[in-house]
């Protein structure tokens, strides 16, 4: 199987966070457009979506739109 592309695949809800993920652009695009322009990366919100549980980046929009609710 070949790694996920975190720069180049295409992104969606149901795409899970594996091990390879990488905060890049393209995780950047699809979470402003989930979240809104106003998105941002901190440290907090950065070690929850790599702290090893299963998740996909459904649930890391909805976090992040929790967290800053």
């Amino acid at each position: 199987m070949v790694p996920f592309d975190w720069h180049r695949d295409e992104i969606t809800r149901s795409t899970p966070v594996t091990l390879t993920y990488r905060n890049t652009q393209n995780v950047r695009r699809f979470l402003t457009a989930q979240c809104g322009d106003h998105f941002k990366f901190d440290r907090a919100f950065m070690m929850w979506i790599k702290d090893g549980s299963a998740k996909n980046m459904g649930d890391v929009a909805d976090e992040r739109l929790r967290r800053n609710s």
